[in-house]
C-alpha cells in the first residue's frame, strides 16, 4: 500500500504543532540568524531539537538556509515571504492572547456602568 501524502494543513500542524517552532520563527525574526545564536537566545532548547525544528521549518518552505564555503562552515536561517507572513500571524495572536489577560485581570463593571453601556 502507498503511503498516502499528509494535507498542507497537517503538514504546518506537524511543523508549527512543536512548542519550539514558534520560538524559533520568533528569534530569526528578530535577527538571530546562526544556529550557536539560536541555541543560545532560546532558553532550554536541545541542539537535536534546534536541528530538528530548523530542517523541518526549511523543509516547509519557511526558513531559508544559507550556507557559506568559510572555514570554519558558517549557516544563516533567515524567514522566507510565507515564514514572514507565518511570523505577522503568530504576532496578531500574541496581541488577542495580551488583550484577553488584559481583560481577565481587570475589575469587573459595576451594575450602574454595565447598565450604561447596554
Amino acid at each position: 500500500m502507498l503511503p498516502v501524502a499528509k494535507s498542507a494543513y497537517l503538514q504546518l500542524e506537524d511543523v508549527i504543532g512543536c512548542k519550539w517552532s514558534v520560538s524559533v520563527l520568533r528569534a530569526v525574526a528578530a535577527g538571530v540568524s546562526r544556529p550557536g545564536a539560536l541555541e543560545r537566545h532560546i532558553q532550554g532548547i536541545s541542539t537535536k531539537v534546534l536541528s530538528e525544528r530548523l530542517r523541518k521549518l526549511t523543509l516547509y518552505g519557511l526558513l531559508a538556509k544559507q550556507v557559506f564555503a568559510e572555514v570554519p562552515p558558517r549557516t544563516e536561517y533567515s524567514l522566507t515571504h510565507n515564514g514572514q507572513k507565518l511570523v505577522g500571524i503568530i504576532d496578531q495572536i500574541k496581541l488577542l492572547d495580551d488583550a484577553i489577560r488584559s481583560a481577565e485581570q481587570s475589575p469587573p463593571a459595576s451594575p450602574k456602568e454595565r447598565r450604561r453601556g447596554a
